[in-house]
């Protein structure tokens, strides 16, 4: 039965609405930092995206306390579940570690050797396919760091164009969200619906992993052929210095941790004792380690935290949105859905509905995991992705348009391996079943599945303005 909306559930939607149009607004807080100097640090909060959700999240806890008593807001935090952002920082503090990065750097040099192809541009090639992949058995967070901290070193650190780096992170992201269904463990989306559904990783391997493999193949080979050239004159291997290297012992050490890691996926108890175990181990082998991401990690955990205290406010609408589509309109309408909400919320809600078909099933996280990179919001692993990259963008900010331009053709790749195994690809251009979609469509549901794209463009035209008011005379 569908959950009603009461004033709890509105105002929640509508803060909801708001951490959007915020995270599409970031970069208008970073201006105010630097023209507003009086409260630069209080901008610089509100234009960090990793802020965005956590901040909206206290303005609700807040407004939940002054209306309904602290005991309400307390109660509603203790049903959360916070265990998917505990265990994204853990994994991402393991995964960046000096060891862990250094036997991923030597089986993509190693792989690299075998490519017909430079190593600069090898590297860059296995970095947004090869990487992504094992993330179905590494998880998808810990893929997203590896792949991300490979090419800052190999392309965002370097002089590399704006287009280069823009269209790397879409495919990166798209990638990521895609390479993680070969299992039932690694990807978020699928791990909140293979228990009940009985999905195991034989059938997850059966049924998307040929597809996935060829759409994140797909990606990171046109990418490359695209930017091969830019590829071979700007971008570098990672430099080889006299830094001693970590002794095999200490990486099978720390891989084993990060195995474990791993394997109590669901256990919190234990993989934050796995942590502090690796904490201690990196205190005493200080010499085999570089610094640690535990600010970028605690910033990525806050974000997703506060995606999940936001969005079980957010069961009312979306619920009811998914139980009213059908299979081809539900595929499109979860892979649409995922740009404006967490795509594992979409399918543990699309769960929640009995009865369903395995063709229902298939449609909704095949959808929700194709989407998956079309914002930060849209998949767990991105905002740690963000949060390592954002540094090397114009003003140390991501535009969330760009993005969305970058991750579009990516995305419409793996529609395509996807959907296309299962119904007619034409329909992608059946401009009467997207007719009919929209049809189906709530106004309320409607609006706030077009605000982004609205705030964006809108933000895009004022960027560009700017650009050209502050544009030199040309002589």
């Amino acid at each position: 039965m569908t959950p009603h909306a009461g004033t709890l559930e509105i105002v929640g939607a509508a803060l909801f609405a708001l951490a959007v149009i915020h995270t599409f607004s970031t970069g208008y807080f970073e201006r105010l930092a630097h023209t507003r100097t009086a409260h630069s640090g209080v901008w610089h909060l509100l234009g960090e995206v990793e802020t965005v959700f956590g901040f909206w999240a206290f303005v609700l806890l807040i407004f939940m306390a002054l209306a309904y008593g602290w005991g309400h807001a307390s109660a509603y935090l203790d049903s959360r579940h916070f265990v998917e952002p505990i265990f994204v920082f853990v994994i991402m503090v393991i995964a960046a570690s000096k060891p862990i990065m250094q036997l991923a750097s030597d089986c993509v040099r190693s792989a690299g050797r075998l490519l017909p192809a430079r190593p600069t541009v090898a590297g860059y090639f296995l970095s947004l396919s090869f990487v992504p992949l094992l993330g179905s058995l590494i998880t998808e967070p810990a893929a997203m760091t590896l792949a991300a901290l490979m090419l800052r070193d190999r392309v965002f650190a370097t002089n590399a164009s704006n287009r280069l780096k823009y269209a790397t992170l879409g495919v990166l992201f798209v990638n990521v969200s895609i390479g993680g269904v070969l299992t039932n463990f690694a990807a978020p989306p699928i791990l909140m619906v293979a228990a009940k559904w009985e999905w195991t990783s034989g059938f997850m391997l059966a049924t998307f992993g040929a597809k996935a493999a060829l759409a994140v193949l797909i990606n990171a080979l046109v990418l490359t052929l695209l930017f091969r050239r830019e590829l071979s004159e700007r971008a570098e291997s990672p430099a080889q210095t006299m830094e001693a290297r970590v002794p095999a012992a200490f990486v099978a050490v720390n891989l084993a941790i990060l195995a474990g890691v791993v394997f109590t996926n669901h256990l919190p108890e234990a993989f934050v004792g796995l942590l502090l175990l690796f904490l201690g181990l990196a205190e005493a082998y200080r010499r085999h380690h570089n610094r640690l991401l535990l600010r970028e990690g605690l910033m990525v955990a806050f974000f997703l935290a506060g995606l999940v205290v936001l969005g079980g406010q957010q069961r009312w609408w979306l619920q009811d949105v998914l139980s009213r589509l059908d299979e081809s309109s539900l595929f499109y309408g979860a892979a649409a859905l995922t740009a404006i909400t967490d795509n594992a919320a979409l399918t543990y809600l699309g769960s929640l509905i009995e009865g369903v078909s395995d063709e229902y099933k298939y449609s909704l996280v095949a959808g929700a995991v194709a989407g998956g990179g079309l914002t930060v919001i849209a998949n767990a692993p991105n905002p740690a992705g963000f949060a390592i990259l954002k540094d090397h963008f114009k003003d140390q900010a991501i535009n969330p348009f760009g993005l969305f331009l970058a991750a579009m053709p990516p995305t419409l790749v793996g529609i395509l391996c996807f959907r296309g195994y299962k119904g007619a690809v034409s329909e992608i251009v059946d401009w009467d079943l997207w007719a009919q979609w929209f049809a189906s469509l709530d106004r309320s549901f409607l609006f706030l599945l077009i605000l982004p794209f609205v705030v964006a463009a809108v933000g895009l035209w004022a960027e560009f303005s700017r650009r050209e008011d502050t544009r030199p005379d040309s002589e």
